[in-house]
């Protein structure tokens, strides 16, 4: 990418969209195109060939998709695969048609087996059944990866597709119904320590393993990969380390100060018992994580206090 080529970023009011924006600003990148789900709906094929059409964008970043935690996922199962594939469907073939120089899919981990080996080796795709609670946005992101292929098979388009682990960091959902579990957590703890309960409650035993990473080393990444990465081949983005849900608690807990004690719901599901990404192949390239753990929960509490979440 040189400073001049105009670049389109979908999904640039997430966290994964506005942690590319920052990246791409920080490096003196200005010719940017952003646009919010209410000026242009991603779902509606002729708005996007209409903006397409018009911008005429040198490189993507799709980073847009309607996302959620465990009950999201498992509540809207058909909105999470209409809304995902309808999304990608209408930015990939856009891209093509376009001429669009690159275009980088963002997928997620959840596109591994419930049972996979551990840690997650980028070859282990399709290699066994998916976790239930989020089998269609899982399904969504691997038609995302297949399509991006597919026309690079076809069509020779240069479309790379990325698979982060976990993430959180600034501009974070914090919703108490539909957040991922750390912002949940911190959300929670938060309240509770505001008001001062004795207790928090989360779901599950508590034992599961998770991997996190700062969404700005995921575009720290994205943006390395972007410059020198042209390969079919997906590549995972993680940390390469994990953490129990209650070792998570017991931390957010520890930085938040706050002291009341941490209760676990076991009828509730856990979810897939380890997610652990295999990131030695983007590591060989040259990429390794920056923020760690604490540093990154302590920027996003601050954040999440900045932003007065309700």
């Amino acid at each position: 990418m040189n400073i001049s080529d105009k670049i389109y970023i979908a999904g640039s009011n997430g966290m994964v969209g506005s942690a590319v924006v920052r990246k791409l600003q920080a490096e003196g990148f200005t010719n940017l195109i952003t646009k919010s789900s209410k000026e242009l709906n991603l779902t509606n094929q002729t708005e996007v060939a209409l903006f397409f059409e018009k911008e005429q964008p040198d490189y993507v970043f799709m980073a847009a998709a309607k996302v959620g935690g465990i009950l999201a996922n498992n509540t809207f199962r058909a909105q999470f695969l209409y809304e995902n594939l309808m999304i990608q469907n209408n930015v990939i073939h856009q891209s093509y048609v376009n001429n669009v120089k690159k275009l980088m899919f963002f997928g997620s981990s959840c596109i591994y087996p419930k049972l996979a080996p551990q840690p997650l080796k980028e070859e282990y795709l399709l290699t066994s059944v998916l976790e239930e609670t989020n089998e269609p946005y899982a399904i969504a992101k691997i038609a995302g990866i297949k399509m991006c292929e597919a026309y690079r098979n076809q069509y020779n388009c240069n479309f790379i597709s990325v698979m982060p682990t976990n993430l959180y960091g600034y501009n974070d959902n914090y919703h108490p119904e539909n957040s991922h579990v750390l912002p949940a957590l911190i959300r929670r703890i938060h309240e509770a320590k505001t008001q001062n309960s004795p207790e928090v409650t989360i779901w599950g035993t508590g034992n599961p393993l998770r991997e996190f990473l700062f969404v700005d080393d995921l575009a720290d990444a994205a943006f390395m990969l972007m410059q020198n990465y042209n390969e079919s081949q997906f590549l995972n983005i993680g940390s390469g380390k994990d953490i129990s849900i209650k070792d998570l608690a017991i931390t957010i807990k520890n930085i938040l100060n706050y002291e009341g004690s941490i209760k676990f719901d076991t009828s509730k599901p856990d979810g897939t018992p380890r997610k652990l990404m295999d990131v030695s192949k983007i590591n060989a390239l040259g990429w390794k994580q920056k923020i760690d753990l604490e540093q990154g929960i302590g920027f996003a509490y601050n954040d999440f206090l900045k932003r007065e979440i309700r």
